[in-house]
């Protein structure tokens, strides 16, 4: 969808005229609050970028929007190109718990590790200059991405969506039963016992697959009489 950042109250009006679905904040505008309150009254959904601001200043946006938009509050380092040491992505939760809001990030790396991080997360937008070509004019086309390089991304960042939205339950093991019976071990002879031997450690070894006494069960063993004559496996 179409999005744009309005630097004005004049803009905002300019983009109603259009009937924009949606509005960013940019981190600069955060204290603008005349700008926040035209644009809370529209009671669209809102991203709100946090780049420049501290806990107090965030604290009077969200404020603004919270009860009347649907809210995203975006983490952001305000440099270019942030260093790795800069991004903070322990600010996610920070502003999940603060705010009871959803919460996104805006990457000013080079690179997508960042953004795929945040998604692993819990960020449910992430932004990411883009260019057309990194020659380009303008001071952001350096630090964007190329089309191959965000389509790379995109497709990085949605697996991490998809993985987040499918919890595993670790106690379901159905679904490996064919693999454990190839990779694990079974209690097996490891030399011939004659019958009516008492089994002891030296007499056994663990072997594949699966499908014996399970190698977990070898104290449940020793101590046992063999019925039989075993020959080694």
């Amino acid at each position: 969808m179409f999005l744009s950042s309005p630097f004005s109250i004049e803009s905002v009006e300019i983009l109603e005229s259009i009937n924009i679905s949606s509005y960013k904040i940019p981190s600069g505008e955060v204290t603008n609050l005349p700008l926040l309150e035209k644009i809370a009254s529209l009671g669209k959904p809102v991203l709100l970028s946090s780049g420049m601001s501290n806990w107090d200043e965030l604290d009077i946006a969200v404020e603004i929007f919270k009860k009347k938009c649907d809210l995203t509050v975006m983490q952001c380092s305000s440099l270019y190109p942030c260093p790795s040491n800069q991004v903070g992505l322990n600010v996610l939760n920070e502003i999940s718990d603060r705010y009871k809001t959803k919460v996104g990030f805006s990457d000013h790396t080079i690179g997508f590790g960042a953004p795929i991080a945040a998604a692993a997360l819990g960020a449910k937008v992430i932004e990411k200059h883009f260019t057309f070509s990194k020659h380009m004019y303008g001071s952001d086309a350096k630090y964007s991405m190329e089309p191959l390089e965000f389509k790379l991304m995109s497709k990085a960042i949605n697996e991490v969506w998809d993985i987040n939205k499918n919890p595993v339950n670790k106690n379901n093991i159905e679904i490996y039963k064919d693999m454990k019976n190839v990779f694990q071990k079974s209690i097996v002879s490891s030399t011939s016992i004659k019958k009516n031997t008492k089994l002891e450690m030296k007499h056994i070894a663990f072997k594949k697959p699966g499908k014996g006494i399970p190698a977990s069960f070898y104290k449940d063993v020793i101590g046992k009489k063999i019925l039989i004559d075993c020959l080694p496996d």
